[in-house]
């Protein structure tokens, strides 16, 4: 109700970050019979509408972007920029359940682009792993008390029937 009387209001990251985000624009199976790279291919075939499903202010900065540090590269899957919240938004892709390592790998990419890329106008790096399940403990349990930059959210490569909608509804 807030929502339609007032619009979107975004205060802080976690008000422009959704879960779970819905793909079905992408034509992948339910099942996760697809590796993340074909995800990551699927999206970027189709980054206008996956654009459209992040929502506001998003803009594409790259895929598979390395990082380097101790001799060792990481990639980052794909690289967003957020014009409202004026910070970069990284995402992770994982097919299948959320582990607490996926949250840490992404908090270590969080912390090198605050402290080597993000200008010092800019607002902290928020990062998205974004995951077939997740564990709500996991999430508790692995990220700080007061995190405000790293979030875990699930990503349904077909939206839900007409009878679980209305169960959903029914419920809140």
């Amino acid at each position: 109700m807030k929502l339609s009387e007032k619009g979107q209001i975004i205060e802080k990251p976690k008000d422009i970050i959704k879960d779970p985000y819905i793909l079905e624009f992408l034509g992948l199976p339910e099942l996760h019979q697809y590796s993340e790279s074909q995800l990551e291919e699927e999206i970027i075939n189709k980054l206008e509408h996956f654009l459209l499903e992040l929502g506001h202010g998003f803009t594409f900065v790259g895929r598979q972007q390395r990082i380097t540090f101790d001799d060792k590269h990481f990639r980052i899957d794909l690289v967003f920029y957020n014009r409202i919240l004026k910070s970069f938004v990284l995402i992770d892709l994982k097919i299948g359940e959320l582990k607490h390592q996926d949250l840490g790998q992404m908090q270590m990419y969080v912390n090198y682009y605050d402290r080597e890329i993000r200008l010092e106008d800019e607002n902290k790096t928020i990062g998205i792993v974004l995951c077939q399940n997740k564990s709500e403990a996991v999430v508790k349990y692995t990220l700080p008390e007061n995190n405000e930059q790293i979030f875990a959210s699930k990503y349904k490569t077909v939206l839900p029937s007409v009878e679980v909608l209305k169960q959903l509804l029914e419920s809140k």
